[in-house]
């Protein structure tokens, strides 16, 4: 989705990825992205981040929510090899997509657990409340999560309506919470942000379970950069609720499209899939 319209401009980002390099690293290129917001954050609060990095992979065309799964297949444990032919191929296969676009949250989920073999799990009704708790505590975990927005020109979350309809990956979660509310024996001080704290393992309880946590960032890829991006996870929420109807250039330049009964709004809308990576799907 999220298709250029014209040649010049889907070459642009291809352009400028072409010249760049991925930072690799679980918290490598979330440290820089805290450096140089280092004043957002309240010093009041205990800072905690858990990421595990996903590679980078620039969309071709309207691959957004493909590409945001083969990025999130790299975490399957045990390992497998997914090519993003194959992931296209599939889609085809099934009739989920006819140019590369996913506009069905069901869909995704389907196709998730076909070509990587584990358990996917499409939430619906909203990423506030219940699903909040679910999506942090599943990225806590060290559990992607995909996750469909309205892309601003600066790849961030925006409200188009759905017009500007764009999947993306998030690989981690930064968490603001009372001082003292988790353990220092759950974690372990950033050797570079002395304010920033890094989760020790998987196994040590996600902080929003017991109490709320005061501020929530996520870290996520999409297929038009090679860098993380960190959002505001109340951006994010505002951005997939409101995802209602198909830009009407893109619905009315004589491509076909597939769109699930009831159109963007029905597939998309409040919606997003977790990746059980090491689940074997049922």
């Amino acid at each position: 989705m999220s298709v250029e319209t014209s040649a010049a401009k889907k070459k642009l980002y291809q352009v400028l990825a072409s010249d760049r390099t991925a930072v690799e690293g679980n918290h490598t290129e979330a440290r820089l992205l805290l450096s140089h917001r280092e004043s957002s954050f309240r010093k009041d609060l205990q800072w905690i981040l858990v990421n595990t990095y996903v590679p980078s992979l620039i969309q071709d065309g309207p691959q957004c929510g493909l590409v945001a799964l083969w990025m999130a297949a790299q975490l399957r444990q045990p390992q497998l090899s997914v090519d993003m032919d194959a992931v296209v191929q599939t889609a085809l296969s099934r009739g989920y997509t006819a140019q590369g676009e996913m506009f069905s949250a069901e869909n995704m989920a389907l196709l998730a657990e076909e070509v990587c073999g584990c358990k996917a799990e499409p939430l619906s009704g909203g990423l506030g409340g219940n699903n909040a708790a679910a999506v942090i505590t599943h990225l806590w975990g060290r559990q992607p999560v995909l996750i469909p927005y309205d892309e601003d020109f600066n790849h961030e979350p925006c409200q188009r309506g759905g017009n500007r309809a764009h999947w993306a990956v998030a690989s981690g979660v930064l968490l603001g919470v009372d001082q003292g509310t988790v353990s220092r024996d759950h974690t372990q001080p950033d050797p570079t942000l002395p304010w920033l704290c890094l989760a020790a393992d998987s196994c040590s309880p996600c902080p929003v379970v017991t109490t709320a946590a005061k501020e929530v960032y996520i870290l996520a890829k999409q297929g038009k950069s090679l860098r993380y991006q960190l959002w505001t996870w109340d951006s994010v929420v505002q951005s997939n609720e409101q995802l209602r109807d198909m830009d009407p250039q893109k619905a009315n330049d004589g491509t076909r499209y597939v769109l699930p009964l009831g159109g963007v709004e029905a597939g998309l809308a409040g919606q997003a899939v977790l990746l059980h990576t090491r689940t074997q799907k049922q």
